[in-house]
């Protein structure tokens, strides 16, 4: 059975879609079955991995709301084996709508997920930059948290907002939701400002960081553009092996527990 993980942060910006998309893909390459769920509106997973979201027939949306098959709606993304994406798009805005008053809202995407996570070693949930009602779906449907962290100014603002809301969800929806942990994005060696951030978020989380950082590099932010994972854009690049890093660690650290 799968180990489902959700990557939030309510703030935007933060490389919460750079993480699904090239965590997942990575978990792939190093032989993992991997599923990515497009749990956000915007629909950046669904086209960085090179699907137009103008022309899908089925989405995370038909899933939740008129109880489609998942299996209908699963793509396969070209290039790696072993990945699977159920994708977004706008529509899914109006599911928040939908939801507020039908019974159990907050187990939705739980009962979506639950009909294919045995097919799969990792389901990994890219979430929207909200804590409304998908989020809280997508925390509810989780095993655990990663929560991006950028090296930039204001990186701890909103952090102590999320940790509640994860504690909500713990007490009320979802006892069992862990933290996977806390990864720095967007570092950049040569400014003082990201050593500082690491420093601080290390001082006050510990052994819940990550110790994979991911760097700044132009690879990795070019190539939602291509439509593809970083690793099929650049094998080489910096964003390509920080990633691939970050899923050996993952693998070890689940391995292990």
């Amino acid at each position: 059975m799968a180990k489902v993980i959700s990557i939030s942060n309510q703030k935007g910006g933060v490389g919460k879609t750079t993480t699904a998309v090239n965590l997942a893909a990575s978990l792939a390459v190093l032989e993992k079955k991997v599923l990515l769920v497009d749990a956000d509106p915007q629909a950046n997973a669904t086209s960085g991995l090179g699907f137009d979201v103008e022309t899908l027939e089925c989405s995370i949306y038909e899933c939740m709301i008129d109880n489609l098959n998942p299996q209908e709606a699963i793509l396969t993304p070209e290039g790696i084996s072993g990945l699977h994406l159920i994708p977004s798009y706008i529509d899914l805005v109006g599911a928040e709508l939908e939801m507020v008053n039908l019974p159990n809202r907050e187990y939705y995407l739980k009962n979506v997920i639950g009909q294919v996570r045995d097919n799969y070693d990792f389901v990994l949930i890219d979430c929207s930059p909200s804590l409304g009602l998908i989020t809280i779906n997508a925390l509810t449907a989780a095993d655990s948290v990663i929560i991006p962290v950028q090296c930039e100014y204001y990186a701890m603002e909103g952090l102590g907002k999320l940790l509640n809301t994860i504690r909500l969800v713990q007490s009320e929806l979802n006892v069992a939701l862990g933290y996977e942990g806390f990864l720095f994005t967007m570092f950049d060696p040569r400014q003082r400002l990201s050593h500082q951030v690491v420093e601080e978020v290390t001082r006050q989380f510990q052994d819940m960081v990550f110790k994979t950082i991911i760097q700044r590099n132009v690879r990795l932010a070019e190539a939602p553009s291509f439509g593809k994972p970083v690793i099929l854009h650049d094998a080489g690049s910096a964003g390509a092996i920080n990633y691939l890093n970050l899923a050996k660690e993952l693998i070890q650290k689940n391995e292990n527990n």
